[in-house]
């Protein structure tokens, strides 16, 4: 159950990485509420998730899930360019945080 927390957590890591881009410096309300309100879920979910899981292992999946998802969000969303070696330091990213996963 903790991992499924902390995915969650990860989960609105991304939500809230990407949408600072939206909020234009928290000029946006609806955009800055929704950052914000992930920015917290995002840290409590962390904090439960520490409870019964490695702080160390914790926070490095919680934000090796934040930088891929805002990697390949910013691709998608932001037209960021996709070059060899972004691809391969972001899978590298996913090889750790998998890693992680199974030695915890």
């Amino acid at each position: 159950m903790a991992w499924l927390v902390l995915v969650a957590a990860g989960a609105l890591e991304i939500v809230w990485s990407l949408g600072l881009k939206y909020t234009r410096g928290f000029t946006q309300p609806l955009p800055s509420a929704v950052t914000v309100l992930a920015m917290i879920g995002s840290m409590l979910l962390l904090a439960h998730a520490t409870r019964t899981l490695p702080i160390g292992t914790s926070y490095a999946v919680w934000v090796g899930i934040g930088a891929v998802g805002a990697s390949v969000g910013g691709v998608m969303l932001f037209h960021e360019p996709l070059t060899l070696a972004r691809s391969a330091f972001t899978v590298l990213l996913v090889v750790s945080i998998v890693g992680l996963k199974a030695t915890a």
